[in-house]
């Protein structure tokens, strides 16, 4: 009897130590996973910067020509041209500025959950970014995450989609902004 007991107890340290290593195993997935998630957020933010940066130089480019045509010909100046509507949102596109009648369908899906989140808020109460996260579904824990929503958060109210509150926090709401030449975007 005394053997079965040792043989059992064998296998038991056997498959503990097993256990052991799956858990150290899983471990460094989970870690080698957040880092590759906090990477591909860094990477989305850049390009979406960089979509922003060249679609305002694009439009100070425009509006430099159009100046320099006025200075030549004495016509009458015309308003520097808003970045038409995408008819479909498309992921990772610019967020134009708000004006009437703007569908938001022009948003990317998660811009538009954005809003829906804060639109759908009772007396639409302002809510902070890791609040709006939560609400979204995406994990708070994960600060690469929440900071992909303060950023997108933040863009829409740059582009008056969003009202940002001094305390940080974002309520429904919209306004109208300056286009890039400097008036008005409607």
């Amino acid at each position: 009897m005394a053997s079965m007991l040792g043989l059992l107890e064998a296998r038991e340290a056997s498959a503990r130590e097993r256990v052991e290593g799956l858990r150290e195993e899983a471990t460094r997935a989970a870690a080698a996973l957040e880092a590759g998630e906090i990477e591909l957020d860094r990477r989305v933010i850049a390009r979406e910067e960089l979509v922003d940066a060249l679609a305002a130089s694009a439009a100070e480019s425009t509006a430099v020509t159009e100046a320099e045509g006025e200075g030549e010909g004495g016509t009458v100046p015309t308003p520097v041209p808003v970045p038409a509507a995408v008819s479909a949102s498309v992921p990772g596109a610019i967020v134009p500025p708000w004006r009437e009648g703007l569908s938001v369908s022009v948003l990317s899906p998660d811009n538009q959950r954005i809003l829906n989140v804060l639109q759908d808020r009772p007396g639409h109460e302002p809510l902070r970014v890791k609040d709006i996260a939560a609400v979204m579904g995406i994990d708070t824990a994960v600060a690469a995450k929440v900071e992909g929503v303060r950023s997108k958060a933040r863009r829409l109210g740059e582009r008056g989609w969003l009202l940002q509150e001094a305390s940080g926090a974002f309520s429904a709401g919209r306004r109208h902004v300056a286009s890039p030449a400097g008036g008005p975007s409607a």
